[in-house]
């Protein structure tokens, strides 16, 4: 996988649960997840995908086993991690 550099801004959000909505990464075709493990358990700094839903997901604290969810990489920055607790928008961009 790529390496990606979020952006995060500081204001709270109305919503709080584990992870953050976002638009579909699949807008062009259906992700292939066969081989992906049936229920993960995914940690904050993970990228997803949420296949039933066709969402992408970036955990900003730990989540519960979830099957349809494919981790797709993982933030290894651990002041980055905590930031997107508090972040009402993240951007990701890939690494140059």
């Amino acid at each position: 996988m790529p390496g990606i550099s979020p952006r995060c801004s500081r204001s709270r959000s109305a919503w709080r649960t584990s992870t953050g909505p976002s638009g579909s990464p699949t807008s062009h075709g259906k992700l292939d997840t066969s081989g992906a493990p049936d229920a993960p358990t995914p940690q904050a700094g993970d990228l997803a995908h949420y296949a039933p839903w066709r969402n992408l997901a970036l955990f900003y604290r730990d989540g519960e086993r979830s099957p349809g969810l494919v981790i797709l990489g993982r933030l290894d920055d651990s002041q980055t991690i905590d930031r997107l607790a508090t972040a009402d928008r993240v951007t990701i961009e890939p690494l140059t």
